[in-house]
């Protein structure tokens, strides 16, 4: 991996390091095609991109059948491994859920409601590697928040991966069809035969996955544009070069366009990661991938000459997964404003969170994590106000009503009320 001075980045060279899912915008025009395929060909289109982008052959789409059978197929040490993971998710995800409220303000009876939406789309990524940690991710959240039609979509494969569909149909996915990338999304957003159009999609994927999301955004909702997964590890001295060698290999195998980082004002540190890097590396299966990723210009080492400056680089990167390996974490955790998800101390493994520990993996990317939260049971939740005024509250402030709808120039606005109150 190559290390390098913050203070020597040029302000052109920062901007590369930051400008994660730039590369959305040279694919914009060929996922608006797609699209336009999909809504207009339907099915047929999703068989003619499986063919083309897959290399399968699809007859039947839908896999919801096949999921039911894989969970009776998959093994017993599988299955219990999938439960409780879906246990872990739906114990932290139902201390989400809101209460409604309702409240008198002087004669004014005001409250607000919280109601799921009526049917979700989960994407759940597959090609080169298997999800079944995804699939759990978007279906259990939306169970606990009680929308009553879950649809995922994945992409094709001969055969579809069975632990990804047992996973769909523990976690209590209604439908499953086969369906990748912007394709994928597309069905989802618009509808096909076979597939019913949502009003959200969730889940992460790809940049053609996620250029997709931006292009339906409107049309339907969408939780975020997650593009390839990220990492970055701030560190001191007292930090084990190996344990932040692994976790950076752990999100570069991901994908060729994932980032990985770390952060240090140690510089014995960095040169020991970048050697830890390079003896671990040649050892994983998807060492091809994870070449590839620290290849990007936003992945490396990088050496700060403070743990302030270091903090101020976290904090502009803002990272999907931030590892935090310092003597003192918890000052550190409190100067961070921007992360999907903070990972503290030597034994909070990013892929710890990946899979077990409950809080969701749908996080962030490309320094979204300023705008934008992590996937949760708010994703799936509609909010709504409720009013309810007696005679005496409208005359109470009649004349703030008719006094501001008259300066606005709407006059059956105040005339609404005079109807009422003269």
């Amino acid at each position: 991996m190559e290390l390098t001075q913050i203070s020597d980045l040029t302000p052109s060279a920062r901007t590369e390091v930051m400008s994660r899912g730039s590369e959305l915008a040279a694919i914009e025009s060929d996922v608006e095609q797609i699209i336009d395929d999909v809504r207009a060909d339907g099915d047929a289109a999703l068989r003619e991109f499986g063919r083309e982008f897959d290399n399968v052959e699809m007859d039947a789409i839908e896999l919801t059948d096949a999921a039911t059978k894989a969970v009776e197929t998959i093994h017993s040490d599988v299955q219990a491994a999938i439960a409780s993971t879906i246990d872990r998710i739906e114990t932290f995800h139902r201390h989400q859920l809101r209460d409604d409220w309702q409240t008198d303000f002087d004669g004014r009876t005001l409250g607000r409601q919280f109601r799921p939406i009526e049917r979700a789309g989960a994407y759940v990524p597959g090609g080169s590697a298997a999800y079944p940690s995804t699939a759990m991710m978007t279906v259990v959240p939306a169970r606990v928040a009680g929308v009553n039609n879950i649809i995922a979509v994945t992409p094709p494969a001969d055969p579809v991966d069975e632990v990804t569909l047992a996973a769909l149909n523990l976690a209590g996915v209604d439908r499953i069809f086969a369906a990748g990338g912007a394709q994928g999304i597309a069905a989802l957003a618009y509808g096909t035969e076979s597939i019913p159009a949502v009003d959200t999609i969730v889940g992460p994927g790809n940049r053609w996955v996620a250029a997709a999301k931006a292009a339906v955004q409107g049309d339907v909702s969408i939780d975020m544009i997650a593009g390839p997964s990220e990492v970055l590890i701030l560190a001191d001295e007292t930090a084990d070069p190996e344990f932040v060698a692994s976790d950076l290999i752990a999100q570069a195998e991901h994908d060729p366009h994932a980032s990985a980082a770390a952060v240090t004002p140690d510089l014995e540190l960095a040169k020991r990661i970048g050697d830890a890097v390079r003896d671990q590396l040649p050892k994983r299966t998807r060492s091809g991938v994870a070449e590839s990723a620290f290849s990007n210009e936003s992945s490396g080492i990088f050496v700060a000459e403070s743990m302030d400056q270091a903090i101020e680089f976290t904090n502009e990167y803002a990272v999907e997964h931030l590892g935090i390996m310092t003597a003192d974490n918890e000052p550190i955790v409190e100067q961070i404003k921007h992360a999907g998800s903070i990972f503290v101390g030597e034994y909070s493994p990013v892929a710890a969170g990946d899979y077990s520990t409950g809080p969701n993996h749908v996080l962030p990317t490309a320094q979204t994590a300023r705008v934008s939260s992590g996937l949760s049971v708010d994703t799936f939740m509609r909010s709504r106000t409720v009013q309810y005024l007696d005679k005496s509250a409208l005359k109470d402030i009649n004349e703030t009503i008719t006094t501001l709808a008259e300066l606005e120039g709407l006059e059956a606005h105040a005339e609404s009320i005079h109807h009422r109150i003269d």
